[in-house]
């Protein structure tokens, strides 16, 4: 039988022999005696007691303070009190201070016994459930954390394969795999600066990889002749978008996939109708195309291909400018370039790797 720790607190000797004898045959209850509040208050400290048999007229300290004292304690305050008295006003009184029962004066050896136990058995179990409850509050913590860390790898490979799909792409026209990485961290910075919520701006990242994937469908003799396109060729080239269009289709249960399709098959769209595949105008492209389409213009017009040079700061942004509500959304334009020094700032951390002389050396060697 699981012991009972009772703390009896009565500034008379004999009312403390008369319980510790009503408990004489219960030696699971472990009886801690003190004479007055004060005294009370001291080994309540040490005797891990369960149950308070309190008094309530005594001098140094009464049973009235003592209940509010141990009432008011945030580490003892749940266990139950039980006052002694034979008068009715300090019973209602002190039950309203919180007191949890009452025993009436002279004291029932069988009632104590009882409400002493009932007491001890409900501060057990509620003590049981507050464990098991802080348990379980743990375990879902655990099984949170462990799912928003699933979640967490779950997108970063998403991401990590919409990177390496876009550097398929990019590596067959000689771009750098820094490139799919920089436009992609301009889209979400721009996103967001446009007022996007995380998850959006989140999910632009991930896509936006994906912009040029259907130049997998392009021909290497277009795709990497080192000089400009005829008209034939060029009409051809821009068959990318359809085709990168088509690889994405039917994508609508996955988010980054569908966000892919759209931005590879409008990322060349003008804002004043004049791009492709479609010609759409203004708004009718989607804000997630007019993004990325900035943000892949910038990246290649500053930085460095096999065909030339990275053009310098002044002259990307002043073509940029040139392209203000012809080619651009005017709005994102005007975001993006009052805001220029946090897209250079990407630019630096992720440089490019010079990878197009190995490249094309493994062209070289399957011809």
């Amino acid at each position: 039988m699981n012991t009972i720790n009772v703390l009896a607190v009565d500034d008379e000797p004999f009312n403390l022999d008369l319980i510790e004898l009503a408990f004489f045959d219960m030696p699971h209850v472990i009886l801690t005696q003190a004479i007055n509040g004060k005294d009370a208050l001291e080994k309540l400290q040490t005797c891990d007691a369960e149950v308070v048999l309190l008094d309530l007229r005594m001098p140094i300290m009464d049973g009235f303070e003592t209940l509010q004292r141990i009432k008011n304690d945030p580490i003892f305050s749940k266990i139950p009190v039980i006052i002694v008295t034979a008068n009715s006003e300090e019973k209602h009184k002190a039950l309203k201070m919180g007191a949890n029962d009452f025993l009436s004066k002279p004291v029932d050896v069988e009632e104590l016994k009882l409400r002493t136990s009932n007491q001890a058995s409900l501060y057990k179990a509620q003590k049981e459930l507050e464990k098991l409850n802080k348990n379980l509050d743990q375990l879902v913590e655990t099984r949170t954390n462990e799912l928003n860390l699933a979640l967490l790898q779950a997108k970063e490979t998403e991401y990590e394969i919409s990177l390496r799909l876009g550097r398929a792409s990019e590596y067959r026209d000689l771009e750098t795999g820094m490139h799919i990485k920089r436009m992609s961290h301009y889209s979400a910075l721009l996103g967001r600066l446009w007022g996007m919520d995380e998850e959006e701006e989140q999910l632009l990242l991930y896509a936006s990889p994906l912009h040029d994937i259907g130049k997998i469908g392009i021909p290497d003799v277009i795709l990497l002749k080192p000089g400009k396109l005829d008209e034939g060729e060029f009409k051809l080239m821009k068959e990318h978008t359809t085709i990168g269009g088509l690889m994405l289709e039917d994508g609508e249960k996955y988010p980054i996939i569908k966000a892919g399709q759209i931005i590879a098959t409008q990322h060349h769209e003008k804002y004043d109708g004049t791009g492709y595949p479609k010609g759409l105008k203004g708004e009718d492209i989607h804000i997630h195309a007019r993004i990325v389409a900035i943000a892949d213009v910038f990246d290649a017009l500053s930085s460095k291909r096999v065909y030339k040079d990275a053009f310098p700061l002044e002259k990307t942004l002043q073509i940029l400018a040139e392209g203000k509500s012809s080619h651009f959304d005017p709005l994102l334009l005007d975001l993006f370039l009052e805001n220029i020094e946090q897209f250079l700032e990407i630019q630096v951390a992720f440089p490019d790797v010079d990878e197009a002389p190995h490249i094309l050396n493994l062209i070289e060697e399957c011809r």
